[in-house]
C-alpha cells in the first residue's frame, strides 16, 4: 500500500511540475498549441499499428475476450479507435461495448488527452472515435487500434496526414505495438515511413514491440522460420541496424477456432509458442508501470528542448542588444562629428556670420541631434531588419551544438524559434525571456535529477500491485502536493 501511495504521490507531483513550471512558457512562445499536461494526464494508452489485415482488431479483441473491433481478410476498418475501460455494469456482464462517442467529442473534452488532435482536421474528426468496453484488460490501460496500413495510399486520398496523426498518437504512448502477418512480411510503404521515420522522430526505441501476427496460418514449422527470417531482414533494412528488437509471434486461438482446422497443415509448433501470447500480454499489461518513467522521460526531454528553446531566443536578444549599443555607439559619434563638421563649414563659409562659441556649439549640437535621429529611427532599424533577416537565415549560430544531444535537441525545437522570431520579428520581452529560461532550466537540472532518485527509491520498495488512479483521484492528490515543480519526493 506504502509503494503504491508513493507512485500516486510522485505521479500528482510530476504532473504539477509540469503544469506549474513548463506548460506556462511552452504555451507563451508556441511551443506547443495546449498544455504539456494535456498529452500525460490521462490513463496508460497501448498504440496498435500495421499493415492492413494484419491482424490488428483480431489480436485486440482476443486479449479484450470479446469480438470489440470488426475483423476480415480485406481493409476492415479505417477509423483511429480508443478502447478505454468501462465500470458502470456489473462485473459479472459479457464484456461488450458499454457506450460509443465520436471524434469531435474526444477531441473537445478535456478529460481526454486529444486536444492536439485538432489540427488534423474534420476529416479526421470523422475517422476517430471511442469505445467504452467492459473489458477487465482495460482496468489499467486504454488501447488505440489504427487503420491499417497501405502501399498507394496518399494524404489526398485519406483526407489527413496519416503520419502526423500515427507521430502525435505515439508520442503520448506508453507502449508501441508494430504488427505484421505472414502474408506481408515485407512491409508496405506507410509502415516503411512509419518505422523508419515518424516512430524515431516520435518516441522512444525501448516503447517499441514488434509482433508477428497470425502465426496459425504458417503451413508448418518451416514455413513459419521462413516468414520470420524475411521479416527480420526487412526490418534489419528498414532500420539499418543488424541487432533488431526481439519479435513477438502471436496468434488469436478464438479466431483460428472460427477458422476451423487447416488441411495441409501441421499445426503442432503453436503449442509450443503459447507463452509468446502470454508474455505479450504481460508486456501490455506492464504499460502503466513504465507510465512513471514515460513521464520522467516526458519531463526531462521537455525540460531540454523548452530549456533550448529559451536559450536560443535569450542568445538572440543578446546580439540584438549588441548590435543597437554597437549601432548607437557609432551613430552618436558619427552624428557628434558630422554635427561639429556641418556647423564648423557653415561658419567658415559665412552662413552663421560671426557667432559666438556657445551658439557654434549649438548649432553643432542641433545638427547632430537631428543626425542621430535620422539614423536611428530610419538608418538604424533597416540595418536592424536585415540584421534579424540574417539571423532567422542561419540560426543556429544562436546556440552550440557541441554533441550529438544538443544536435538532437536543436532539431526539435529550431523551428519553434524561426516561427517565434518570424511571428514577433523579433520583438519580446528580453527579461522575461530570461526569467523563463532560468525557471525551466532549474527544473531540467534540478527537477529531472530529483525525479529519477525517487525512482530509484521506488524501486527499492516492495511491489505491491499495479496502480492506477482516476482523473478526480489524481487531481485531489495534485491539489494536496505541496512545493512541487520545485522539488520532488
Amino acid at each position: 500500500m506504502y509503494r503504491e501511495n508513493y507512485i500516486n504521490s510522485l505521479r500528482a507531483e510530476l504532473l504539477k511540475m509540469v503544469s506549474d513550471n513548463l506548460s506556462p512558457p511552452a504555451l507563451h512562445y508556441g511551443y506547443s498549441d495546449v498544455p504539456l499536461e494535456t498529452n500525460i494526464k490521462w490513463r496508460p494508452l497501448v498504440l496498435v499499428i500495421g499493415n492492413y489485415s494484419s491482424g490488428k482488431s483480431t489480436l485486440i479483441n482476443e486479449f479484450l475476450g470479446a469480438d470489440i473491433q470488426a475483423t476480415g481478410q480485406a481493409p476492415t476498418d479505417d477509423s483511429f479507435t480508443v478502447i478505454t475501460f468501462d465500470d458502470s455494469v456489473p462485473k459479472a456482464t459479457d464484456v461488450h461495448i458499454v457506450e460509443e462517442r465520436d471524434g469531435k467529442f474526444l477531441i473537445n473534452d478535456p478529460e481526454y488527452p486529444f486536444e492536439t488532435m485538432r489540427k488534423h482536421g474534420q476529416r479526421f474528426a470523422a475517422h476517430f472515435r471511442l469505445k467504452k468496453v467492459n473489458a477487465p484488460f482495460l482496468e489499467t490501460l486504454a488501447v488505440i487500434d489504427t487503420p491499417g496500413m497501405l502501399d498507394s495510399i496518399t494524404e489526398r486520398d485519406r483526407g489527413y496526414d496519416y503520419q502526423e496523426v500515427i507521430g502525435d498518437l505515439a508520442q503520448i504512448a506508453d507502449l508501441v505495438l508494430v504488427v505484421f502477418d505472414p502474408h506481408k512480411a515485407g512491409t508496405v510503404r506507410e509502415s516503411y515511413i512509419s518505422i523508419r521515420e515518424t516512430l524515431p522522430a516520435r518516441t522512444f526505441e525501448d516503447r517499441l514491440i514488434f509482433v508477428l501476427n497470425r502465426i496459425d496460418e504458417c503451413a508448418s514449422f518451416a514455413d513459419l522460420l521462413q516468414v520470420y527470417g524475411t521479416l527480420c531482414w526487412n526490418l534489419s533494412q528498414i532500420t539499418g541496424r543488424k541487432d533488431i528488437p526481439p519479435i513477438r509471434l502471436t496468434y488469436s486461438p478464438r479466431a483460428m477456432l472460427r477458422a476451423g482446422k487447416r488441411s495441409n497443415s501441421d499445426m503442432s509448433f503453436l503449442g509450443h509458442l503459447e507463452n509468446q501470447r502470454e508474455e505479450l500480454k504481460k508486456a501490455i499489461l506492464k504499460a502503466p508501470r513504465h507510465r512513471l518513467d514515460h513521464l520522467a522521460t516526458f519531463v526531462e526531454t521537455h525540460g531540454e528542448r523548452l530549456t533550448h528553446f529559451l536559450e536560443a531566443l535569450t542568445n538572440y536578444r543578446l546580439k540584438i542588444r549588441k548590435f543597437r549599443i554597437k549601432h548607437i555607439f557609432i551613430g552618436f559619434w558619427t552624428s557628434l562629428i558630422l554635427g561639429a563638421g556641418a556647423a564648423g563649414a557653415l561658419m567658415i563659409s559665412g552662413a552663421l556670420g560671426g557667432m559666438n562659441p556657445p551658439i557654434f556649439f549649438g548649432v553643432a549640437g542641433g545638427i547632430a541631434m537631428m543626425l542621430l535621429l535620422f539614423w536611428s529611427t530610419l538608418l538604424m532599424k533597416r540595418r536592424a531588419t536585415r540584421f534579424h533577416s540574417r539571423i532567422i537565415k542561419d540560426l543556429d549560430k544562436l546556440t552550440h551544438l557541441e554533441n550529438q544531444t544538443r544536435r538532437d535537441s536543436w532539431e526539435s525545437v529550431k523551428n519553434f524559434v524561426y516561427n517565434y522570431l518570424e511571428k514577433t520579428g523579433g520583438k519580446f520581452s528580453f527579461s522575461k525571456t530570461k526569467t523563463d529560461y532560468a525557471s525551466v532550466k532549474r527544473v531540467r537540472d534540478k527537477g529531472a535529477t530529483e525525479i529519477r532518485e525517487a525512482l530509484n527509491e521506488l524501486a527499492g520498495l516492495k511491489d505491491d500491485g499495479i496502480f492506477f488512479l482516476d482523473q478526480t483521484e489524481l487531481s485531489e492528490i495534485s491539489s494536496s502536493t505541496n512545493a512541487a515543480g520545485e522539488s520532488v519526493r
